[in-house]
This record gives structure tokens, C-alpha cells and sequence, in this order.
């Protein structure tokens, strides 16, 4: 009998602990919450990027022109401040764990060494509009899009490791969110005031063919995007303060209710890869919420 009820007792201690470990296995999928103070970014906030240690990083901080860094625990602060005239956008991290960001102001990708804090050009064109946001593949190839919002156009560009520049497209609708799939064969982007996800081919020299339309929306915009590593597409609906979960084939399958209503980026990150951050420009803030998959670009 002593040797049951002993067995019993390690038993349930070894399931407790494991639950304990596991618990954020148990949290509710899809469910919305905030994750820094509102109101500590401006409404431009954007980016976001989370690093190998779980650090996410998002543009704007206190003032336009810098760059937030946010612990695992939702603390925010200043991180860098970019060079005079430039405003970040779009954030991605390298394989070199150097921040990558779009600066719309500048016509520029900049590059943000974490370590030393020092700001550089990657790479400059002046016949961009504005690049908005970026989207990497695992070659170190970026992509940037690059709305006109005037004119409700908006072009796609490449950037090479070498890091020239060249047009892929030109004449589309705002040009918007951008991914690429987790097998590195599709690229993925959006237009915001036509509500259309387009995906390309694509090569492993960055090159685009077989463009076909994803999916359409009757209603809102779009703003940023991210796939998962199943390459499910999480696109925030700018104004209707959602994020659209689309499978690969162009279903809409889920549509996670955030607190506000103009989401403008999201990102993967937390302890598995399993935690959405979510930049909100209406307050000022991330939100976050779990879901079942890891982000196709997480690094943990």
C-alpha cells in the first residue's frame, strides 16, 4: 500500500512540474491582450522584430525617428535613435542578428548593429517612393515594398546581397505587407487600399514569376504580414482591428479580435515561437495572443 500511494506521489509531482513547464501550452489560442503601456510609442508604430533572446523591437518610441526595444516582460525603452531626417518602418532581423529597417523618409534600408548601436545605410535608391515594409529570405535577399499612397499605386523592389537594387514590378496597387513562405518559394504581398495578397514564384536568386492573386477583402485594409511555418499568413486589418489567419490556398480560417482597431505589423516570438506581437498605431502599444504555430522566421 506505501509502495502505491509512493508511486502515486511521483507521479503526480513529475506531472506538475511538467505542466509548470508547459503551461503556456494551456493558454487560450487567439485570445488578445496588451503587452507593453499604451501610449508609450507614437501612433507610427511599426516594425516589429524579435531576436534570438526574445527581445522585440518596433519603430517610434516616445518620438518619431527611433527605435523601441521591448524585454520579454513587455518593458520598453529606447533603443537607438536614427539618423536626422530618417523614420523607420519595416523590421527584420539578419542571420547576423543585425536589425534591417525600412526608412521611408531616407529612401533607405538601414542597418542597426544591436551590439554597437551604429547606424548605416545598407542600401539607398532614389527612385523609391517609400520603402514600407520588408521581407527576408534565408539567402540574406530582401524585398521591400514601396506604396505611393497619393496615387493608390505602389512598385516591389529587391534587394541583393549584394545590395543593389532592382525593380520587379512597378505599377501595382499600395504595395503593402510582405513575406516570404517558409520553403522559400513564394513571395507574398499585399495591397492595402485594393485589399488584394498577391504571391509570386520565386527563385533562390530572388527572382518573381507566376504572379496569381490569394485573396481578396470585401472591406478595411491591410497592413503588415507574417506566415507561420505551415504558411499560414497573418495579415493585420488596418481599421477593423483584426488579424485575417489565410492558409496557404487563400482561405480565411481564423480572425483574431484585437483591443484596437489599427494594427499596422505583426511578428512572431516568445519562449516557442508561438506568441503574436502586434504593433497598434490607434493606441500606442503591442498587443499580443498565442497561436498553434511557431513563426516561419522565429529564431528561439
Amino acid at each position: 500500500m506505501k509502495t502505491a500511494f509512493r508511486f502515486l506521489l511521483i507521479f503526480h509531482l513529475i506531472y506538475y512540474c511538467f505542466a509548470c513547464q508547459n503551461s503556456s501550452d494551456n493558454e487560450p489560442l487567439y485570445v488578445a491582450s496588451d503587452f507593453t503601456v499604451e501610449d508609450e510609442f507614437t501612433a507610427g508604430i511599426e516594425g516589429p522584430a524579435v531576436d534570438a533572446q526574445g527581445n522585440i523591437y518596433a519603430v517610434n518610441y516616445k518620438n518619431e525617428g527611433t527605435i523601441g526595444k521591448v524585454d520579454p516582460q513587455g518593458n520598453a525603452s529606447l533603443f537607438v535613435e536614427l539618423p536626422t531626417g530618417s523614420i523607420g518602418n519595416g523590421i527584420r532581423i539578419s542571420k547576423e542578428g543585425k536589425l534591417l529597417v525600412a526608412d521611408y523618409k531616407g529612401h533607405n534600408i538601414l542597418v542597426v548593429d544591436t551590439l554597437d548601436k551604429s547606424v548605416s545605410v545598407y542600401a539607398h535608391q532614389d527612385e523609391m517612393n517609400q520603402p514600407n515594409d520588408i521581407a527576408m529570405m534565408d539567402n540574406g535577399i530582401l524585398f521591400a515594398s514601396d506604396p505611393n499612397w497619393g496615387a493608390s499605386t505602389g512598385n516591389l523592389w529587391r534587394i541583393g546581397n549584394n545590395r543593389e537594387s532592382n525593380l520587379l514590378e512597378s505599377g501595382m496597387g499600395t504595395t503593402n505587407g510582405i513575406e516570404v513562405s517558409p520553403d522559400q518559394k513564394h513571395l507574398y504581398v499585399n495591397e492595402s487600399v485594393q485589399r488584394k495578397v498577391w504571391v509570386y514564384d520565386i527563385s533562390e536568386n530572388g527572382s518573381i514569376s507566376n504572379k496569381r492573386l490569394l485573396h481578396t477583402f470585401p472591406d478595411f485594409g491591410m497592413d503588415g504580414m507574417r506566415c507561420d511555418i505551415k504558411g499560414n499568413l497573418y495579415i493585420t486589418r488596418y481599421g477593423k482591428g483584426t488579424v485575417a489567419i489565410i492558409s496557404p490556398d487563400g482561405q480565411l480560417t481564423t480572425e483574431v479580435i484585437l483591443k484596437g482597431k489599427k494594427p499596422s505589423n505583426i511578428t512572431f516570438g516568445g519562449a516557442d515561437g508561438k506568441t503574436c506581437y502586434v504593433t497598434m498605431q490607434d493606441r500606442g502599444c503591442l498587443e499580443s495572443f498565442r497561436t498553434q504555430y511557431r513563426g516561419r522566421a522565429w529564431k528561439g
